[in-house]
């Protein structure tokens, strides 16, 4: 019989977790990895298949929040896909040391921990305490760093380059690594240009807890000289788009199934292919596929006959923001119905400091003004202050929870 276990990924004991992990797989279980002040999924022993696997809470690239069941060999051929897109760039995975700030819930946070056991290569866990403070970070990793014992790597999410980019002490952390793979979320053209102009060796690659993370990857030196994207799928990975432009993918590692309402699903159709819920564009360049991710097909929206993809304008607004010092930390636009439009959006606002209630309305003003160029389907038709409104460890926000505490709230 199947046994099941489940972890709570406590990011100050990640060594001690893991070794709780790697101990139940060579038992044959299947392991939960909840987060910290996670609950438990109820889940049935009897209908989990023959393990071992890890279960990983995903919040639906398409269909809605579920549990993804992924067999050891899955996250295995992840691992080893990755390593072969390493070799190609002049990389030895034995010789990497692999620093891994994101969450072990997470499949953006267990697969470092997992490419390090597969290609024997060290691995050092990062707390969010830590991420959190550059100088404390830097000085943190500063005799890794001076051991110069192999190429460094790193995986991030937007949110954190930004927070590091333009501090001094981040700076210093972001330039000590050979290559940063990331993403999580699209990179806006602001921030990708910033890191260029700082000579930051990001690797933007595409990815999804379905497909045991990234399945596209761009090499650091195309990045640097300029080009845009998620860079071309792996060796173990086929990529096509639908009439609508929603990505489909093929790969052999693959969910073995997610769990929802109870039960086991799989994600794949009769030929192998899983529908993501992201709308794509790929376009051929010496022979081979480049990834560029338009926005969620969930999120998009029609808005007077224009369709709106609400990501793009708050990465938009985001970087104008920036050049025109308004202290906006984090915004989201969410759909609202409306009688002539169908739909229209709404501003959620999070400033970066408490503000006096006349130095909000100055800096709105300010908005207002940069969003005159903006099409009327695209500006929102009002903003709610929201000072606990931020993304999930994953760099990601959970639109659903903020589209309700709109609802409560406005």
């Amino acid at each position: 019989m199947n046994t099941l276990l489940t972890l709570k990924c406590d990011p100050s004991k990640a060594d001690a977790i893991t070794k709780q992990l790697a101990i139940a797989l060579e038992n044959e279980s299947w392991i939960q990895l909840l987060r910290p002040q996670g609950n438990k999924t109820i889940i049935s022993k009897e209908i989990l298949p023959n393990g071992p696997g890890v279960i990983i809470a995903s919040g639906g690239s398409c269909g809605g929040p579920h549990q993804c069941l992924h067999h050891v060999s899955n996250l295995d051929n992840s691992a080893i896909a990755s390593g072969q897109w390493l070799q190609k760039q002049g990389f030895d995975p034995t010789n990497c040391v692999i620093i891994n700030p994101l969450p072990l819930h997470h499949v953006s946070g267990l697969m470092p921990w997992w490419r390090s056991r597969i290609w024997q290569a060290k691995h050092y866990w990062l707390t969010p305490s830590i991420m959190r403070d550059p100088n404390k970070l830097n000085e943190y990793c500063k005799p890794i760093f001076q051991k110069r014992i192999g190429s460094f790597i790193t995986s991030l999410v937007p949110t954190q380059l930004q927070s590091l980019i333009d501090n001094q002490a981040g700076l210093e952390w972001l330039k000590s690594f050979d290559l940063i793979w990331i993403g999580g979320s699209k990179l806006s053209e602001k921030l990708a240009n910033n890191a260029r102009r700082k000579q930051i060796c990001l690797a933007p690659c595409y990815g999804a807890t379905e497909t045991a993370a990234m399945i596209t990857a761009l090499a650091p030196s195309a990045f640097l000289a300029g080009q845009n994207g998620c860079g071309n799928p792996l060796l173990d990975v086929d990529l096509r788009l639908t009439q609508r432009s929603s990505l489909e993918v093929k790969s052999p590692r693959l969910a073995s199934f997610i769990l929802k309402d109870g039960s086991l699903k799989k994600i794949q159709d009769n030929n192998g292919w899983w529908q993501s819920g992201d709308l794509a564009k790929l376009t051929m360049v010496d022979c081979l596929y480049q990834l560029e991710i338009i926005g969620r097909a969930d999120t998009a929206i029609n808005s007077g006959g224009e369709t709106i993809f609400p990501e793009i304008l708050e990465s938009k607004l985001l970087a104008a923001a920036k050049k025109n010092q308004i202290p906006i930390q984090y915004i989201l636009f969410l759909p609202f119905k409306d009688k002539e439009w169908g739909e229209k959006l709404a501003g959620l606002i999070c400033w970066e400091s408490k503000l006096t209630t006349s130095e909000k309305n100055r800096q709105l003003k300010k908005i207002e003004i940069l969003l005159k160029e903006w099409q009327p389907a695209e500006r929102p038709c009002f903003w709610q202050e929201c000072t606990e409104l931020e993304p999930t460890d994953a760099g990601k926000f959970e639109r659903k929870k903020w589209q309700d505490w709109l609802t409560i709230n406005h």
